[in-house]
């Protein structure tokens, strides 16, 4: 069986389960006229989101590192098993810890809310209170990534990525939460759409990790936009383009028959421990 499969079996969350965690406590600004309504989730999938929140998984045994997780779904619904809480669970298996982002949705019928301003606001705000809560969650705040599916990876470039003003804490907010940096140590895009890829990539930009198939029409040529400017500035970047498996294979398992693509994860496991991000893991 393949390591990060067997690690997968043999890890737990901590006792208690994971904990869901609002972004603000008194509720998000821009959604007070959704104040109470009730998430809708199906299958595979959750939606109508007015009070973002990520949700914490903790590994048996953390390693200080941590990480955001933003599922895909078109910025219509969240697919919030397999690119969400599955995800977390292959975290903890490394002893990373893992956030889960509930971000609201900019597509879906009806919405009044828009991907640059509401979805990033809400991604750059999962950074900020995981790092001002650091202590009390048992992580490093020099170690903390983001990683994002499909439109979870848009926003995840449109924020490791994009403009490093918009990622400075406020000191003179009211809200501590406000205060802190919002920006990833490391990034982690999983065929990310085209949205948020910059002209130029800042020279501050985190290293960064991208994954996709290159038979995916939407979210393969955005892949190799991003390493493109990645390289230009001078960003450590890894980028496995497998040539076919089309779009949404999540953490592959389950997903895909072919061998390389049902354990891309492995390459990720590769990759943090190169970068020092999770201990030497077993061969």
């Amino acid at each position: 069986m393949k390591l990060w499969i067997a690690a997968l079996l043999l890890a737990f969350a901590a006792p208690g389960g994971p904990q869901r965690i609002p972004l603000w406590s008194n509720g998000a600004p821009g959604s007070e006229a959704h104040r109470g309504e009730k998430e809708v989730a199906q299958d595979y999938w959750v939606n109508n989101i007015h009070d973002p929140s990520v949700t914490v998984f903790r590994p048996e045994h953390p390693n200080g590192t941590a990480v955001v997780i933003a599922p895909g779904g078109g910025h219509r619904l969240l697919v919030i098993n397999a690119e969400g809480n599955d995800t977390a669970k292959y975290f903890n298996s490394l002893g990373v810890t893992a956030f889960v982002l509930r971000y609201r949705l900019a597509r879906q019928d009806g919405s009044t809310y828009t991907i640059e301003g509401t979805a990033r606001g809400d991604t750059l705000r999962a950074m900020r209170l995981v790092r001002a809560r650091a202590k009390e969650f048992g992580i490093d705040p020099d170690k903390i990534g983001l990683m994002g599916f499909s439109a979870g990876g848009e926003l995840v470039s449109m924020v490791a990525d994009g403009d490093p003003a918009l990622l400075a804490g406020n000191p003179a907010a009211a809200d501590p939460i406000e205060r802190v940096s919002a920006r990833p140590d490391f990034q982690i895009l999983v065929y990310p759409g085209p949205l948020g890829i910059p002209a130029m990539v800042p020279k501050t930009a985190p290293q960064a990790f991208l994954v996709a198939a290159s038979d995916d029409e939407c979210c393969s040529a955005p892949v190799l936009d991003l390493v493109s400017r990645l390289r230009l500035a001078g960003i450590p970047n890894e980028v496995h383009l497998f040539a076919r498996g089309g779009h949404a294979f999540n953490m592959g398992v389950g997903r895909t028959e072919r061998p390389g693509l049902k354990y891309w994860p492995n390459r990720l496991t590769d990759w943090l421990e190169d970068s020092g991000l999770i201990g030497k893991q077993p061969h």
